[in-house]
C-alpha cells in the first residue's frame, strides 16, 4: 500500500487520519509535523488524502457490520468550486451508516444511481424513511420494481414500505452534522475528485467512530488502531 513512498507509513497514516478525523487544515497539518522534525509539504499531506482515503474506505468496508432492514435516506449540500454538490446517505434504525454517494446533481436519475449503490451492496430493506421529497420516493419505486423483476427466487418479494416524514428524518438529519462538521472548516471543494475522495475518509471515520466494523479481539480499537489494522 505503501510501497516506495518517501515517508514511513506511520507518518502519512498519522496526517491522513488526523486530517480526515480532526478540524485541521493542511497548512497546520505541515507544520505540526515540522514541530516533530518532519518536514513535509502541505500538498503532499493532500495528495495522500486523495489517494489513501478510497482504499482504506474499501479495506473498511469489508469489515462493515451489515446493515439493519430499516432505512433512513436523505440528502445534504456539499459545495464543490462555489457550486452546491449533493451527498446521498442513508443510516438505519441503529443510526449506522448504510450508504453515500456524492452527486453533481440533484434529480430523479441521481437519487436512483444511489439507491441502485445502497441495493446491490446491502440487499432490500424492508421500510425506508425519507422526507417530503417526491424525487426520492420515485427512485426507491423504480429500483424496487427493478430488484423485484431481476429476483429469482422461488419467494415473491414483498414490495419495500415508504414512509414520508420529515419528523421521523430528523434521525439522518441529525446524522448529517458528523459530516457536515468536518467539511466546514474546509471552505469548499477544488474538484469533485477530490471531494469524492475527501468524504469518502470522512465517511469512513465517522463510521469508525459508530464503531461498525468487526475486529478480531477488541470489540472498541481507537481511530489510530484500525487505520493501523487497515494499512496492515
Amino acid at each position: 500500500m505503501f510501497k516506495g513512498r518517501q515517508f514511513d507509513r506511520s507518518v502519512i497514516l498519522l496526517c491522513v487520519r488526523w486530517y480526515l478525523a480532526y478540524s485541521l487544515s493542511l497548512r497546520d497539518l505541515e507544520e505540526m509535523m515540522a514541530e516533530r522534525g518532519i518536514s513535509v509539504d502541505h500538498a503532499t499531506v493532500g495528495r495522500w488524502v486523495i489517494r489513501y482515503s478510497p482504499e482504506l474506505l474499501e479495506r473498511f468496508n469489508r469489515r462493515k457490520r451489515p446493515a439493519g432492514r430499516k432505512w433512513h435516506v436523505d440528502e445534504t449540500y456539499i459545495k464543490v468550486r462555489g457550486l452546491w454538490m449533493y451527498l446521498y446517505r442513508a443510516i438505519d434504525s441503529n443510526r449506522d451508516t448504510v450508504e453515500f454517494w456524492f452527486s453533481e446533481r440533484r434529480n430523479l436519475a441521481a437519487a436512483k444511481r444511489f439507491m441502485r449503490k445502497a441495493l446491490s451492496r446491502h440487499g432490500r430493506p424492508e421500510r425506508i424513511v425519507i422526507d417530503g421529497s417526491q424525487t426520492n420516493r420515485e427512485a426507491i419505486l423504480a429500483c424496487d420494481m427493478e430488484s423485484r423483476l431481476r429476483d429469482r427466487s422461488r419467494c415473491k418479494l414483498k414490495p419495500m414500505q415508504i414512509r414520508q416524514s420529515a419528523y421521523l428524518n430528523n434521525r439522518i438529519e441529525q446524522d448529517h452534522r458528523a459530516v457536515k462538521r468536518r467539511v466546514r472548516p474546509m471552505l469548499g471543494f477544488k474538484s469533485m475528485n477530490s471531494a469524492r475522495a475527501i468524504l469518502s475518509g470522512i465517511e469512513m471515520v465517522h463510521m469508525m467512530r459508530k464503531g461498525q466494523a468487526k475486529y478480531a479481539g477488541n470489540r472498541h480499537p481507537s481511530l489510530a488502531e484500525q487505520f493501523e489494522r487497515l494499512a496492515a
